[in-house]
């Protein structure tokens, strides 16, 4: 049986509206009843929003130290713009509050706006977003409806591929650096091409060469420790 203890690595497949601490509570309990009095630490490495889905980096025990590493590494995202309208998490958290037309935007523009896109380029997170100010997460300031100066960060686009285009939805691969939204990206997007746009899908398929095609889902990972231990 695998030491989860002393430490170990596992890469899941993180369900579409499950937190990244829903996953990491999920595995913590499972083996719990294996510890024999063992305290046993789980986290993971870089969070995906409830309403994304794909690859989820958990480690356990001694390889905690190991989250930062695993952090660092690129990611790669499939996912779907579906353009004309905004919200005002960049995603389908929050409901549409502005609609822009559609009918000029070519396939030249399209692809003209991913490679704008692509490469070192600033950022402002999104106001729905898990990071903090003023000690306080800015979701939680959102929903009080506070205004707060969120400040533009530096991020990396090393690949952005536009793999299909269904008006108004287009399907996009990015490959990208820690701390880059996609959310954001999308918000961009829209804007560059003089409408509006927001994110209605996202699957992380890579963190660095870890891939989702390695990856097992939740229940599979339970069924498996409750078969080791029979």
């Amino acid at each position: 049986m695998i030491n989860y203890f002393e430490g170990h690595t596992l890469l899941i497949n993180k369900p579409l509206k499950w937190t990244s601490f829903d996953v990491v509570k999920k595995i913590r309990n499972t083996l719990k009843p294996h510890s024999v009095g063992k305290k046993l630490k789980v986290g993971h490495a870089g969070t995906l929003d409830p309403l994304a889905d794909g690859l989820l980096i958990i480690c356990t025990g001694k390889y905690t130290k190991k989250i930062q590493e695993f952090q660092a590494l690129e990611k790669e995202y499939t996912g779907v713009f579906t353009l004309g309208a905004t919200t005002p998490s960049f995603d389908l958290e929050t409901a549409i509050d502005r609609q822009f037309p559609v009918n000029h935007i070519s396939k030249d523009m399209l692809d003209s706006v991913a490679h704008n896109l692509t490469g070192q380029i600033e950022q402002t997170p999104p106001l729905y977003s898990a990071i903090k100010q003023n000690g306080k997460r800015l979701y939680e300031l959102a929903r009080k409806g506070e205004k707060v100066s969120i400040k533009k960060r530096k991020v990396l686009v090393s690949e952005f591929e536009i793999t299909k285009i269904d008006m108004p939805n287009i399907w996009v691969r990015i490959k990208c650096s820690k701390g880059t939204y996609i959310r954001s990206l999308a918000d961009s997007f829209g804007k560059k091409l003089n409408s509006g746009a927001y994110l209605s899908q996202l699957t992380r398929t890579k963190i660095g060469p870890y891939s989702l095609h390695e990856a097992v889902d939740i229940q599979t990972f339970t069924e498996s420790i409750e078969q080791e231990n029979l």
